[in-house]
């Protein structure tokens, strides 16, 4: 050992690793009791989740709904919100209460619709503790042969959709000083791949715009939390709409073997338990891809070139 951590274990009375071993724990420790004391308990909170038919959405509505949330489920088909109503009635926990949820039927890509649909999500209990911003369109094509109005559809339903909605919901979360807003994002909201330019680029505007609004409300005590998963295992790749508008109907490989959309419905509810800001559920390559392109933005871009001309070959084959 150095002279100098001789001297200091004399000093100390003890050995510098258990001091520094019993640093760490203590630390760790002090990091559990503040998570702890900042989690929030979803019982009897009103949650208001987008997209709720099915894929995530409908995921989380499971997880929010034994955690004995007051679900407000909203969608654009009225059937298959209500079998998810009537699927979570017959899921009981002993331990805790549990309530059916209400529905809102409403199109989200039609922002005119939106402020009276926000009525209407407000008459059932009166206010929104959690707003889960969930549903969403992705997209498959090239951009010289996409249309500028498949451009502007898929920022209407993945941008102006929660935007407005958001805004319609905000000022009732301002007057109770009390709510949190949560945007399902994606990793391609921080990176671009080839052929994702309309789904990329409307999820680079809500990572844009939730940022900003975290910092904004952050004075009125209110919570902004972006979610940004990789790929789910759910039918968003079938549904994505391809250049000229028509449905892509394809289940990419990388979707097939995306992450369970159990796990990250989890993954949600803990962000908005434990109140975290920016959450990215990606694996290692997207994860390392989200820094390369901030630290060797001219490596990337050449990595991105590459992968475009090897999926265009795969398409011309």
């Amino acid at each position: 050992k150095t002279l100098g951590l001789l001297q200091m274990e004399r000093v100390l009375g003890l050995g510098v690793g258990p001091l520094a071993a019993g640093t760490v724990g203590l630390l760790i420790l002090l990091k559990v009791i503040q998570r702890l004391r900042h989690k929030q308990n979803l019982q009897d909170k009103v949650v208001v989740i987008t997209g709720a038919s099915s894929g995530l959405g409908k995921e989380c509505a499971r997880v929010f709904h034994a955690a004995g949330a007051r679900l407000i489920l909203c969608g654009r088909d009225q059937k298959r919100l209500q079998d998810v109503v009537e699927e979570l009635r017959n899921t009981t926990n002993g331990k805790i209460q549990t309530y059916s949820p209400c529905t809102v039927t409403f199109d989200l890509s039609s922002t005119s619709l939106v402020s009276s649909a926000a009525e209407e999500i407000l008459k059932c209990h009166g206010h929104v503790d959690v707003l889960i911003n969930n549903a969403g369109i992705s997209y498959r094509g090239n951009i010289l042969d996409t249309h500028v109005s498949v451009q502007r559809d898929v920022m209407e339903t993945n941008y102006f959709g929660p935007v407005a909605l958001t805004h319609a919901l905000l000022p009732s979360m301002v007057d109770r000083r009390s709510g949190h807003i949560v945007v399902i994002s994606s990793v391609q909201g921080k990176i671009s791949i080839p052929y994702r330019s309309a789904y990329s680029a409307s999820k680079h505007a809500t990572q844009a715009y939730f940022d900003c609004l975290r910092a904004e409300v952050d004075r009125f005590g209110l919570q902004v939390s972006v979610i940004s998963p990789g790929y789910i295992r759910t039918n968003l790749s079938i549904n994505a709409v391809t250049g000229d508008g028509s449905k892509y109907g394809v289940m990419d490989k990388t979707t097939a073997k995306g992450s369970d959309p159990v796990d990250v419905a989890r993954a949600v509810l803990k962000a908005v338990c434990h109140k975290q800001k920016d959450v990215v559920l990606a694996g290692l390559l997207p994860t390392a891809a989200v820094y390369l392109r901030t630290l060797w933005p001219a490596l990337y871009f050449r990595l991105m070139a590459s992968r475009a001309v090897k999926e265009q070959r795969v398409k011309e084959e």
